[in-house]
């Protein structure tokens, strides 16, 4: 089981990932879309979408560092490992909190406001669930587990997911990991997998083309200009 959890559905995840991926910008190119329902409703759009999407960055953010920053860098930096717990404590739990929050308003406007409910697919409903499942797990396993320098998942979590990435699971640093810790990162991969096939694919969008797009030149319309004539109120007539 442990080989199997830690050491084959990582891999089983990124195929879901990237083939879904493939699958979406091939034949879903339309679909690639947050289907924005802004236009039915922005007032509770304007606070709930910033706080997520600025709450979901810091979140992710904290993920890469904990997990791909060896503990030897942050000690040759001067950062010790009670100040990175903090950190983590209070830094992690504050974005998810903010994450959390802007969700919860977010699924508030989507159950309130009428054309927006009707918008709202199965898809929606479920990947709303996986996403707050991830994140509550994790503050749950951080926080209890925060007594004291809490529990060092860079001994153990980071360097078994560092290891993926060299096709050399080391499926027993995650033998010994708190349960909470564990369930955590197995809804963490089935949200990573579903990402492909609900709205969240955006994420993966970026305007890049715009960066060296042509420049748009704007002109004033001059009435004296050569072919160019002064607008005249009324219907204009025709040689019909």
């Amino acid at each position: 089981m442990t080989t199997l959890l830690w050491g084959v559905l990582p891999y089983v995840t990124l195929v879901l990932l990237v083939a879904g991926l493939f699958w979406r910008h091939r034949y879903d190119r339309f679909g690639w879309t947050t289907r924005s329902s802004q236009v039915y409703e922005s007032r509770l759009l304007n606070i709930a979408s910033p706080a997520f999407h600025y709450g979901i960055l810091f979140v992710l953010v904290g993920h890469v560092i904990g997990l791909f920053i060896p503990e030897s860098w942050t000690d040759a930096a001067g950062v010790s490992e009670h100040t990175y717990h903090l950190f983590s404590l209070y830094g992690g739990t504050a974005a998810g909190l903010v994450t959390v929050g802007g969700i919860a308003l977010l699924v508030y406007r989507r159950r309130t406001r009428a054309p927006v409910f009707r918008a709202t697919t199965a898809n929606d409903k479920v990947m709303y669930l996986v996403l707050v499942a991830a994140i509550v797990m994790g503050m749950v396993a951080k926080l209890a587990h925060s007594s004291g320098d809490g529990y060092d998942y860079r001994r153990s979590i980071a360097p078994w997911a560092r290891s993926l990435f060299t096709l050399t699971p080391d499926t027993d640093l995650m033998a010994g990991v708190p349960v909470l810790y564990q369930v955590h990162a197995l809804i963490g991969m089935a949200l990573i997998a579903l990402v492909p096939y609900t709205r969240l694919v955006h994420m993966f969008s970026a305007p890049v083309q715009y960066l060296f797009r042509p420049y748009v030149v704007y002109r004033s319309r001059d009435v004296g200009q050569l072919g160019v004539r002064p607008e005249r109120r009324g219907w204009e007539k025709t040689d019909v």
